[in-house]
C-alpha cells in the first residue's frame, strides 16, 4: 500500500481495475477544508489518460511493474520474437501487445523495455529514436525546398511517415518513435 502522500512520478497503483502510472501530481492545501493530492495518472495497458483527486494520506494499492530490457530477433507469422537481455530466454509477444509502435521495430533492434505485471505482458515501450533506411519515396525536385512541408517515406520497417524533401531512397534517418516524426538524416 502506498499513501497519496508518497506519489512521484512514475509511481505505479492498482486503481479503479487497472494499472496506472502517476504521470503528474500535485500537494493542494487550501485554505479551507482538508488537503489533497490532485492527480494525472495514465493506464499502462491502454493507454488512457484520467485525472484523480485523492485525500491527502488515502492509502492505494501498489502494483509491482516488472521492466526487462529485450532485443527483437525475428518475425514468424504473428509472432514478433523477442529475447531478455539479461537470461538470454526468448519470448513470443503478438502485434497487440507490442501496440502501435511494432511498425518501427527492425530485426537486432535493442533496448526495448518489456512491462510484467502478475507474469503477464501489459505493455511494451520502444527506444525514444530509432534508425531506419527510407525505402520508398518520391524524388526531390528543385523548388520544393521553400514551400516547407514534406513527402511521404515508407521505411525498411514497413513504416510511412513524412520526410523532408532533402531525403532519398537509402538515406537512413532518425525517427522519433513516440511522435512518428522524421528527426535527421543519420
Amino acid at each position: 500500500m502506498i499513501s497519496s502522500n508518497d506519489f512521484r512520478t512514475g509511481v505505479t497503483i492498482e486503481y479503479n481495475n487497472g494499472i496506472w502510472q502517476v504521470v503528474e501530481f500535485m500537494h493542494v492545501k487550501p485554505g479551507k477544508g482538508a488537503a489533497f493530492v490532485r492527480t494525472k495518472l495514465k493506464n499502462v495497458e491502454t493507454g488512457n489518460v484520467l485525472e484523480q483527486t485523492f485525500r491527502a494520506g488515502e492509502k492505494l494499492p501498489t502494483a509491482n511493474v516488472e521492466k526487462s530490457e529485450f532485443q527483437y530477433l525475428y518475425r514468424s507469422g504473428e509472432n514478433y520474437t523477442m529475447m531478455d537481455q539479461v537470461n538470454f530466454e526468448q519470448m513470443d509477444m503478438t502485434a497487440q501487445q507490442i501496440g502501435s509502435t511494432v511498425e518501427f521495430m527492425k530485426e537486432g533492434l535493442e533496448g526495448i523495455t518489456v512491462l510484467r505485471y502478475n507474469d503477464r505482458v501489459i505493455g511494451v515501450e520502444l527506444p525514444n529514436t530509432v534508425e531506419l533506411e527510407v525505402t520508398e519515396t518520391a524524388p526531390d525536385e528543385r523548388g520544393d525546398t521553400s514551400s516547407g512541408g514534406g513527402k511521404p517515406a515508407t521505411l525498411e520497417s514497413g513504416a510511412t511517415i513524412t520526410v523532408p524533401f532533402h531525403v532519398k531512397v537509402g538515406d537512413k534517418i532518425k525517427v522519433d518513435t513516440r511522435s512518428r516524426k522524421y528527426l535527421t538524416r543519420v
